[in-house]
C-alpha cells in the first residue's frame, strides 16, 4: 500500500482510465460544489467501515476541499482503500479549480454548514466588540460567550451554532 499525491491534470487522466475519484467532505460541501467525476464518500463515514464496493478499483484518488483532511487522514485512506494503489489530489478541489478544471456548482444550495458557523461566529463576535466600544461595555459578553461556544464545541465536538444553522429554513438541502 502505497499512498502518493497526484495532480489535478494527472487525476483527470486516470479517472478518464477508469480510477476513482472520492470526495471525502460532508454532503453539503459536496452538493453546493463538486468535481463531476467525483462519488461522495464523508471521511467520517468511511472511517466507521471500508470502502464501498461500488468505489473499490485498482487506483483510487481521495480529496478534500484544500488537500489538508485527506494529508491527515491518508494512513486510514490507505487502509479503507486496500489493496488499492491510493492517490491524494494536491491541493483538493481548490487545486482542481487552480488548474482550471471544470466543477459542477449549485449555487441553489446552502454554503457549508462550517463556513455558515465561521461567518455566523465571526459576526456576532464583532458586533459584540463594536457594541462594548459604541454602546455598552456590558455587549462585550456577547463576543466571550461566542468565544466559550466555539471552544466548547472544538473540545467536545458539539456546536451548538451548528445545529440550530442546520435548522434554518435556508439550509433544507434539496438533492
Amino acid at each position: 500500500m502505497t499512498i502518493g499525491t497526484i495532480s489535478p491534470r494527472e487525476a483527470q487522466t486516470l479517472v478518464a482510465q477508469g480510477a476513482k475519484l472520492i470526495d471525502i467532505r460532508d454532503a453539503d460541501e459536496y452538493l453546493h460544489e463538486h468535481i463531476p467525476e467525483a462519488h461522495l464518500a464523508p471521511l467520517p463515514a468511511l472511517e466507521q467501515g471500508s470502502l464501498p464496493a461500488n468505489l473499490r478499483a485498482e487506483q483510487v484518488i481521495f480529496h478534500c476541499q484544500s488537500g489538508k483532511r485527506t494529508q491527515n487522514a491518508a494512513t486510514k485512506l490507505s487502509a479503507i482503500a486496500a489493496p488499492a494503489q491510493v492517490w491524494l489530489l494536491e491541493g483538493g478541489i481548490d487545486g482542481w479549480k487552480a488548474a482550471g478544471l471544470p466543477v459542477a456548482k449549485d449555487s441553489s444550495q446552502p454554503l457549508p454548514l462550517m463556513r455558515q458557523v465561521q461567518i455566523t461566529a465571526g459576526s456576532l463576535a464583532l458586533l459584540g466588540v463594536i457594541l462594548g466600544y459604541a454602546v455598552n461595555s456590558g455587549f462585550f459578553l456577547l463576543s466571550g460567550f461566542v468565544g466559550a461556544g466555539l471552544i466548547l464545541a472544538g473540545v467536545t465536538g458539539f456546536c451548538g451554532m451548528a445545529r440550530l444553522l442546520d435548522k434554518m429554513p435556508w439550509n433544507r438541502r434539496t438533492h
